[in-house]
């Protein structure tokens, strides 16, 4: 309440010098998430200007997302850059089936975007990133790339890495690669749809593996390996989607061991890896059969379209990026030189650590919202793994809440070979903010607790 912006040394209209020095102070932490700033006629009479200009920059703040308005309490500090409404089926109120980051004002998305994008024009100019690129990225950019991931993987280097259009082209791209139409790829028999999607895409088969409370089971995996004559193994030993199981040391290098034996070569899918990066991919212990994928879809932003992918050696990276050539061409080298400029001035850091600490906030209020129901979760994670009531069908259960205006997925979105678990998943990052993901929260708590006969009221 007692904000008062410095606009002496700002020129233009007032109201967008109000605006400009909230977003200044925000970054600089002088304010924070939640606090309530001044009535519109406080502010006026503090800075001795109209109440309509007042008005105007409130608008506008809450327009770029900077400030909410509550009813009856007045304006305050956003607590996320406000995220436009996703489409949605009508009567959707709270969609919860889409596994987002949370896009906390911390992390200054939008700021961070159209500085990056001042300065990436003030050094090449824009129309340098409007051509045709190195498809798999310059030899500077991989190198770049390649020195802000060697912090988690040893083995990066800039020879055998390619920078490409996200992880899903890269999925494709591999799969075309090590395995052809009718061969086998061996996964977790609960697993992200992307590899699914990739694998009906290109005519591979996926064959499911059991998992335990840490991941996918060695002796399982030996023994697919001994029955079928399998090319590849996918996982995604931290933060598994759906089940966000996140493998203990020991069982990565139990199931690097079978890999290494069996001769397979192992894709590894690291899309939420920054999140946790004291996990060390299986990837650094095999480097020599693994692909290692490591997207920022999951930590920054899906719209980036950037992964960064390392391949075992030249020869490998070679065949991978003429089959990611075939599939995209490239990647889209104004968001790349942007990642890059992040990985190198430190900037991606500070945004995934800002989505780390949103999601750790999130997950305590999912906590407390469901206390007394079972369900897995990962402290940094994005989404949770909820079992079921006995008495419910999880497809019954899943138009229940549906009609009580609130999406999930149930883990037949995930299911190969046909096994499913009594389940749902539920995001957390892609609610708008806190008090949408509570009140989303709410109606899954209630609906937990009535009785299945409850879905059949109309």
């Amino acid at each position: 309440m007692d904000w008062r912006p410095t606009l002496s040394d700002r020129r233009g209209p007032i109201y967008e010098n109000i605006v400009d020095a909230l977003a200044a102070d925000i970054d600089s932490g002088r304010l924070h998430r939640g606090e309530r700033l001044p009535t519109h006629r406080a502010l006026a009479d503090a800075l001795g200007v109209d109440l309509t200009t007042v008005t105007r920059a409130y608008s506008e703040a809450r327009r770029r997302g900077l400030t909410e308005a509550r009813v009856g309490q007045g304006t305050f500090v956003a607590e996320s850059r406000t995220r436009a409404p996703r489409s949605a089926a009508a009567g959707i109120e709270f969609d919860l089936s889409m596994n987002l980051p949370p896009e906390p004002i911390e992390a200054d998305l939008e700021g961070r975007i159209m500085r990056g994008l001042e300065a990436l024009r003030h050094d090449y100019g824009i129309t340098d990133f409007l051509s045709y690129q190195q498809p798999s990225g310059s030899e500077r950019d991989r190198g770049v790339a390649a020195d802000w991931l060697r912090r988690r993987v040893r083995t990066a280097k800039a020879a055998t890495l390619l920078i490409s259009p996200g992880t899903q082209t890269a999925l494709v791209g591999l799969l075309l690669t090590l395995a052809k139409p009718g061969e086998t790829v061996l996964v977790d028999r609960l697993t992200y749809p992307g590899i699914k999607a990739a694998a009906a895409a290109v005519g591979v088969r996926l064959r499911g593996i059991e998992a335990d409370d840490r991941g996918m089971i060695p002796a399982a995996l030996d023994e697919a390996c001994r029955r079928h004559a399998a090319k590849a193994v996918y996982l995604i030993p931290t933060l598994h989607n759906p089940t966000t199981v996140t493998m203990t040391q020991a069982r990565r290098e139990e199931l690097a061991a079978i890999i290494r034996n069996r001769n397979l070569v192992l894709i590894e899918d690291d899309a939420y890896g920054s999140l946790e990066p004291k996990a060390q991919p299986i990837a650094t212990l095999i480097p020599e059969r693994s692909y290692l994928a490591a997207g920022f879809s999951k930590c920054i932003a899906p719209g980036l379209r950037v992964s960064l992918v390392l391949a075992p050696d030249r020869t490998a990276a070679a065949s991978l990026g003429n089959a990611l050539r075939a599939v995209a061409q490239m990647p889209v080298p104004l968001t790349v030189a942007l990642v890059l400029r992040w990985l190198a001035d430190g900037s991606a850091d500070a945004i995934i650590a800002a989505i780390a600490a949103e999601a750790a906030a999130r997950q305590k209020l999912a906590a407390k919202a469901l206390s007394g129901q079972i369900y897995k979760a990962h402290p940094k994670g994005h989404h949770l793994w909820l079992a079921l009531p006995s008495a419910w069908n999880r497809v019954e259960f899943a138009a229940h809440i549906q009609r009580q205006g609130l999406a999930v997925v149930t883990s037949d979105s995930f299911s190969v070979d046909g096994a499913s678990e009594h389940a749902i998943r539920v995001a957390l990052g892609v609610a708008r903010n806190r008090t949408d993901l509570v009140a989303a929260l709410d109606v899954l708590a209630i609906a937990l607790k009535a009785p299945a006969s409850a879905s059949r009221i109309v």
